[in-house]
């Protein structure tokens, strides 16, 4: 294994190594080149928790994602037919994009692109950023080969975004979104060309081609970061917020209820953080203090799939009834608070940090986090015997060591005192007095 491939299997957690392992299998069936790219990438070597899969594939890249979809039971969010490209979401919220190498050539500023299929390496150099045009080989001849044609790790390692070429921000005005979220999540500098570039742009007053559906993919793409509330809200610093709803300003942006769900995100482990659904917690702040009018508006601009809406409108009602079974018993036992919290997706106890009102809730949702959880995790499946892996009775002999770990009383430590010392004799001194 190459060094890069134990760092990628280091910063991911189980439900993304499967997602990753599934993707990699099904390339290798269907004989294509398959590579880790984009943000992926970015954070991987930059030091950053990956919190989406970019995957870059040599060839036909629809047809091969929809059959990961379906052997993995991974749900297909969007298509986009023009760019070869498909958003899905594997079991455990694991976000990823699945996309063909590919070349765009742009008539005119914000048109839609001329697309071709292009090999990895001119891929790389047609991007936006240098940090995100760096990709890491996954097939079975190259595995773990770092292809890095526009020194992006050298402006990771100087922490500064910089265009790829002059025309970046021309071409797609959209990626003006994308370099202010970056610059806020990562606490980059802009370059100057890049800098003088989007000055230009914002002149020209190009935002306003930018369609709602790329606003939409930049709303997920906040949705992963727990910085979401400083994003939006340097996005109203640069006048760029209004594009996605001109109701989106002043008090009616949700900034407390976004600090809120920051703090709480820093209670949840990686593994938990990583896979709850942030995108319904999102849309629930984002959407929480606007009109029936005006979330109408911003549905509609950006075609918020209904699925979503769904999902963070049953975020109230989910939490309540997690709160009802949390003061419900008395749940003396922490094997018994572990049963019901360990079930409870990691969006729901979010939702109960940053909204329950009841001490008895939070002190029990703080306690699992920060005490029965860890416990339990030092609890493997290697430690099971006497069942198959996989099996009913493996599951409950593994749910059976992590009870018996959390209700064992500590033992006492004993602290031994020290021999008391001896009696002090005669000094020197007094013994020449005596002679």
């Amino acid at each position: 294994m190459s060094d890069y491939m134990f760092m990628l299997d280091s910063h991911l957690n189980g439900e993304q190594s499967k997602a990753l392992a599934e993707v990699r299998d099904a390339a290798e069936q269907a004989n294509l080149n398959l590579f880790l790219t984009g943000g992926a990438m970015r954070d991987m070597m930059g030091g950053f928790p990956i919190r989406d899969l970019d995957f870059t594939v040599e060839g036909g890249s629809i047809k091969f994602a929809k059959t990961v979809a379906h052997k993995a039971k991974a749900d297909v969010l969007a298509v986009d037919d023009l760019r070869k490209s498909v958003e899905l979401v594997f079991p455990g919220h694991v976000s990823a994009s699945i996309s063909m190498a590919r070349l765009e050539k742009y008539p005119k500023p914000g048109a839609k692109p001329q697309v071709v299929a292009a090999t990895i390496h001119e891929d790389l150099r047609g991007r936006d950023f240098t940090v995100n045009a760096i990709a890491l080989s996954l097939g079975k001849a190259s595995r773990g080969l770092l292809l890095d044609p526009a020194n992006g790790l050298g402006d990771l390692a100087r922490r500064e975004l910089r265009a790829i070429h002059n025309y970046v921000l021309y071409d797609d005005p959209a990626r003006m979104l994308r370099m202010i979220r970056l610059r806020t999540r990562l606490g980059f500098m802009i370059d100057e060309r890049t800098l003088l570039q989007y000055q230009n742009v914002r002149e020209a007053e190009l935002e306003k081609l930018i369609a709602g559906p790329a606003m939409e993919h930049e709303l997920r793409q906040m949705a992963l970061d727990p910085q979401a509330g400083e994003i939006l809200k340097a996005l109203e610093d640069e006048k760029l917020l209004h594009l996605f709803s001109p109701a989106l300003a002043g008090a009616k942006l949700n900034l407390p209820g976004f600090q809120r769900w920051q703090k709480a995100r820093q209670l949840l482990t990686y593994d938990l953080e990583v896979s709850s659904h942030s995108y319904a917690l999102f849309l629930f702040l984002l959407l929480e203090k606007l009109t029936a009018k005006e979330r109408l508006q911003i549905i509609k601009h950006m075609g918020i799939p209904r699925s979503e809406l769904d999902a963070a409108a049953k975020l109230e009602a989910r939490a309540k009834k997690v709160e009802k079974e949390l003061t419900a018993g008395k749940l003396q036992r922490p094997s018994a608070l572990y049963a019901i919290l360990s079930k409870v997706p990691g969006e729901i106890l979010l939702f109960l940090l940053m909204r329950s009102s009841q001490r008895l809730v939070l002190d029990r949702v703080k306690n699992y986090l920060q005490k029965y959880l860890p416990l339990a995790q030092e609890v493997t499946e290697k430690d099971v015997v006497g069942a198959e892996p996989g099996s009913p009775k493996f599951a409950k002999l593994y749910q059976k060591l992590i009870a018996e770990r959390l209700d064992a009383r500590p033992k006492k430590v004993v602290v031994e005192e020290p021999p008391p010392p001896p009696p002090p004799g005669p000094s020197r001194r007094s013994a020449s007095f005596g002679r």
